[in-house]
Order: structure tokens, then sequence, then C-alpha cells
């Protein structure tokens, strides 16, 4: 029985860094098969006027069909808060965060190529043309106005590596137990190759996802923080420890996370950092008020 159930901690561990590390639909978390992409055209160019709809529309972005949702009225001079899905996930993941947050804030959401209802990309994509798809829905949604960035996981990877370069219209981050900007680097520290068993497996796994291998082809490189301004940034960490439950290497893994959050108050002066402390790694899911009010409170902040 002993031995069953520390088979089991150690499968549960694994496959909680790898949904950790880029969401609960990457190689390795379900049996899912991957699927071929191709590099992403050009999207359309910037309107000057917001699609101020309600509800679930698709539009054209690059030639490729991207999933959007919207709600709310839009608030006088408050930026639209733009949620974005951990890598696995789709925006029907974050539909009750959006609800929440829409009774106060126009709030969108959406599919990355690859992801949910949105097509899926031609070949592999990178930050930049991930970026050209977040740019051809916030020129739907916001048109030139500002917005706040609400990322997960990936999610919120994606939102802090594309702010420094478009401060312009990204005037606040609250970044939701992102993913680390030196994953890369944190896994293969934290876990030696010559690691074997359930930590061999994670390490593999993990390494082939940052590669590309993932649903949105993806090569999640490792780099620098950059800069985003003077704007607020909330980031929040998970406090349930459950990285820790891998044998050996846990505890490494969970020390490496913990000081990658604190690597993103790099992005800007104004940054803070908080732990939920009830949480796993989907703060939206354990504790909503968590992320409901670190959200309006950043969206409050960048509307001054």
């Amino acid at each position: 029985m002993e031995e069953m159930m520390l088979r089991e901690i150690k499968n549960a561990a694994v496959i909680a860094l790898c949904c950790a590390v880029a969401g609960a639909g990457l190689a390795g978390c379900d049996d899912g098969s991957l699927e071929d992409w191709d590099p992403l055209a050009n999207p359309t160019g910037r309107k000057t006027e917001a699609d101020r709809f309600s509800g679930t529309r698709k539009f054209d972005v690059g030639g490729k069909s991207v999933n959007v949702s919207c709600s709310g009225g839009p608030a006088k001079d408050e930026p639209v808060i733009v949620l974005m899905h951990g890598g696995g996930d789709g925006l029907d993941k974050m539909a009750a965060l959006q609800k929440a947050l829409s009774k106060e804030n126009r709030v969108c959401s959406y599919d990355r190529l690859g992801a949910g209802a949105s097509d899926r990309p031609d070949g592999p994509q990178s930050f930049s043309s991930s970026g050209k798809v977040l740019t051809g829905v916030l020129d739907r949604v916001a048109g030139d106005g500002p917005v706040v960035l609400a990322g997960h996981s990936l999610g919120g990877l994606i939102a802090a590596r594309y702010a420094p370069d478009h401060r312009d219209r990204v005037k606040g981050l609250v970044l939701l137990d992102a993913t680390p900007p030196t994953m890369v680097d944190d896994i293969t520290k934290a876990i030696p190759e010559s690691a074997t068993g359930p930590a061999a497996q994670l390490r593999a796994q993990n390494l082939a996802i940052f590669q590309g291998q993932n649903p949105e082809k993806l090569a999640i490189a490792d780099g620098k923080v950059r800069s985003a301004g003077n704007i607020p940034v909330e980031v929040i960490q998970h406090g349930k420890q459950y990285l820790a439950a891998l044998p050996q290497y846990g505890p490494r893994l969970e020390r490496a996370w913990s000081a990658g959050q604190r690597r993103w108050l790099a992005l800007s002066s104004r940054g803070k950092l908080s732990t939920a402390t009830k949480s796993g790694h989907y703060i939206y899911v354990d504790q909503p008020d968590v992320a409901v009010q670190a959200i309006q409170r950043v969206t409050a902040q960048a509307a001054r």
C-alpha cells in the first residue's frame, strides 16, 4: 500500500509541474496528440475604434480565425482588461473570472492559436508571432485605448514578454502564478541530467514542451525581464507547495518557482509580489477573490 501511494504521489508531481509550467493540455499532461503548425501571416492593421460587442466572436487575425469573448460595459477612462489563459487551456477556463470582473469593468479574453476554438497556427510560433496575434486582438477589442493584461501561467509569461514592447497600450499587468522567465534553466539546474524515475520523466517532458512540442507549437525561450515602464504590476504566486511532492527534487523546484516570481518584479518599479496562501497553480479558481481584487486594483491604478 505504501509503495502504491508513493508511486501515485510521484506521478501526480510529474503531472503537476508539467501543467504548472505550460498548462493542463500539454505533452505529458494528457493523452492528446500534437499537431503540426506553420508560421503566422502578418495580422491586420491596427484599428482606431474598439468593437464593443458582448459574447463570443471570431475575428480574422493575419488570415487566422481567433476566438474572442467580451463582456461588461466600457468603464469611463478605464483600460479594457484582457485575460490570457495558460497553456493547454482556453478562454472558457477563465469564464467565471471574466464574469466576476465584468460587473464593473470591460473584460475580454481570447484563445491563442492552437487553443480552444481558434485556428491552429501554420508552423512553429515564437513570442513575436504570438504577440502579433495579441496585437490583432487588442486592435479589435480596445482600438487605440489602454489595456491591462492579466495572464495565468504561460499566459502570464506571454503578457510579461509583450508589455515592454507595447508601452503605448499596456498600462498594467497581473501575473497569476506566471511561468518564470528562466524556467528552462531552472528545470535543468533543479533536476540534473543524471536524475532517474519520475524526475527524469518530468525533466524530459518539460524541456520538450519548451522546445515547442506543445499544442501551440510555441518555443518558450528563457530571457531577461525587461522593463514595461512605471506601470502597476501585481505578481501572485501559489501558496500550496504542490511541486514539493516530487521526491528529492521537489523542494528545489518550489524554490526556483518562487525565485522566478520575484524576478517578474523587474517589470516595473511599481511591482508587488503576494502569495495566495490557499491556492495551487490555478489561483483564479482556488481563490477567485484574490485574482479579482488584484486585477481591479491594477485597473484602477492604470486609469489614474
